[in-house]
């Protein structure tokens, strides 16, 4: 009997760690090949038909939001503030709203439905939470029960996510030490390393084993490159740390009777957020859409691949996608912004470093500026780009954009986000906000 009971103990504790891990991986492929799918989708049904946006975007942000809202609640915005959320608040066994299956799939079905309609949006941040919403299922069955190991769950889910997100395993780990435990001691033990490994292997095995942005073997001397590493720490940034503080001021920037609008008639305010994504795109030729994966990647290999306004124009419709308060994140189209400022400062200043070089300690900048996590954006950098030469450079980059964003920002972006998904859990009003979470 006692043997029986061991077993059926280690049958429930091992289940976790390994279907979990694979649904996981799963869930981060599929999501990773339906929104390639859905980009050229995209693509082709702008393509010759530049007033289409007008008529289908302001629409389509307006239903994305009512499904935010109303039909699953908890799925908007990125998905990494729900989850640090979750990590930092005493929940009960029962589901919680901001991890769940039910969050999973609204948060799938979403995010492609913002790519569809153009959005600049990325699914790094939503694979976050659908693979945080996973390994939280397991919590309450069997001997996973107390609160450690709920946390426990939804750390290895989260770095299992950004790693299979972007095919970077050492940045799924370093996320889940900078900012996900950022209020608790991580515990380096097995479990996570098992998740993001075998999470890791189903996405190696169905998408194979890629660079996210390609290879480049791009180098940075130090002796000639210190001058490129301080001005890409600086703009790159402070760039990053306005982009923050536009989205967490956006509430107290606004007059009042607009800021009552936008809580007031919040699928209103989404469809004018897509108007003005729509406004944008025209004026760059839909250059803005999506995820910017394809001008990122060009410009890496094609010193005039990108026009001189698309890290601007990026900048405007990324933080007009976050703040309507539909689903999907900014990592990828921060990667974008971050390319078109390098772009632009290696146009005017050719002799600083090479482009690549440029292109690189922009978007590691720029990328750490927005999230204040200098570490794994290095390390995303360095594993995507399978750039390992200038892993010196980007990380003193990423170092110094994330002091610079701090001058502009002095609260983390992602933490700001979950605060308030924490107060409207306690049921408190939000203090100024437009929006209780993005």
């Amino acid at each position: 009997m006692r043997l029986r009971s061991h077993a059926v103990t280690w049958w429930h504790h091992g289940w976790a760690w390994l279907a979990g891990p694979l649904l996981v991986g799963l869930a981060a492929a599929g999501l990773a090949l339906a929104s390639d799918h859905i980009g050229r989708f995209n693509h082709a049904l702008w393509a010759g038909r530049p007033f289409v946006p007008f008529l289908l975007m302001p629409a389509a942000f307006a239903l994305l939001s009512w499904l935010c809202r109303t039909v699953f609640p908890g799925a908007q915005g990125s998905g990494i503030p729900q989850t640090i959320a979750a990590m930092e608040g005493p929940l009960p066994l029962q589901p919680h709203p901001l991890l769940s299956l039910r969050i999973m799939f609204g948060k799938i079905l979403l995010t492609l439905g913002g790519l569809a309609a153009g959005a600049s949006i990325g699914r790094e941040g939503p694979t976050v939470q659908i693979g945080a919403s996973i390994m939280h299922a397991f919590h309450g069955r069997g001997p996973l029960m107390s609160d450690g190991q709920r946390r426990m769950l939804i750390l290895a889910g989260g770095a299992a996510g950004i790693a299979g997100a972007f095919n970077t395993p050492l940045a799924g780990i370093m996320f889940a030490i900078e900012e996900l435990s950022s209020r608790h001691v991580f515990n380096g033990n097995s479990s996570t390393m098992i998740t993001v490994v075998l999470s890791g292997l189903v996405s190696l095995a169905l998408l194979g084993n890629y660079t996210y942005f390609g290879s480049t073997a791009e180098t940075l001397d130090w002796r000639l490159g210190i001058g490129a590493v301080l001005l890409c720490g600086v703009i790159g940034g402070l760039s990053g740390g306005l982009f923050s503080r536009l989205l967490i001021g956006f509430g107290t920037l606004l007059p009042k009777r607009a800021a009552a609008f936008v809580t007031g008639r919040p699928h209103a305010w989404a469809a004018i957020c897509g108007f003005g994504i729509a406004t944008i795109g025209l004026f760059t030729d839909g250059i803005v859409f999506g995820t910017g994966y394809d001008p990122t990647r060009m410009t890496l290999q094609n010193v005039s691949a990108l026009p001189w306004h698309f890290g601007i124009a990026k900048f405007a419709a990324t933080w007009l996608s976050a703040a309507s308060g539909i689903a999907g994140g900014f990592f990828a189209p921060s990667l974008a912004v971050g390319a078109g400022l390098g772009d632009n400062l290696s146009a005017l200043l050719p002799g600083l470093a090479p482009h690549s070089a440029i292109i690189l300690l922009m978007m590691a900048a720029y990328l750490a500026g927005v999230t204040r996590a200098p570490l794994t954006s290095f390390l995303i950098m360095m594993e995507m780009t399978d750039s390992h030469p200038m892993l010196l450079p980007l990380m003193a980059t990423a170092l110094i954009a994330a002091g610079a964003a701090k001058i502009v920002s002095p609260t983390p972006l992602y933490h700001v986000l979950a605060s308030r998904f924490l107060r409207a859990g306690a049921g408190e009003e939000p203090k100024g906000d437009v929006e209780r979470g993005h």
